[in-house]
């Protein structure tokens, strides 16, 4: 069994979508599954980072991207990382427009419960990972 996930959201400062992919994956590390899920800053990962590129070498690596860019993923892929799953706040918004964010610096009620939807997402995945059977990759 593996004893954490890392949680890499987006660093989409100034994104309406890269706040609120923050807002769910640190809703996940603090409320939803605390003890199970740690971050790294992926800035640490974009400057090559020796430990931050050990880091999600060694453990399962879900990324929250903002839009379809994919910069945590593709980080992560770069620093040799491979991400157990990837979630992106505008695939979470296309299935949820009634959820409309306010602002980058107010998500309003309707970007908090965009944030909360997504974040749900991300902790079923959480548990996939650390609670599935260990032969899950044969």
């Amino acid at each position: 069994m593996t004893e954490r996930v890392l949680i890499i959201p987006c660093s989409g400062i100034g994104k309406v979508l890269g706040s609120v992919s923050r807002e769910a994956a640190f809703r996940v590390l603090e409320e939803l599954r605390p003890g199970e899920t740690e971050t790294l800053c992926l800035a640490r990962l974009t400057l090559g980072d020796p430990d931050a590129q050990e880091e999600v070498r060694a453990h399962p690596v879900i990324t929250v991207d903002g839009c379809t860019k994919g910069c945590a993923r593709v980080n992560v892929e770069q620093a040799g990382g491979r991400p157990a799953a990837s979630f992106c706040a505008a695939e979470t918004f296309r299935r949820h427009r009634e959820l409309r964010p306010t602002s980058v610096l107010d998500l309003g009620p309707g970007g908090k419960a965009l944030a909360g939807r997504l974040a749900e997402e991300i902790a079923v995945q959480v548990d996939r990972l650390l609670h599935a059977p260990e032969d899950r990759d044969a």
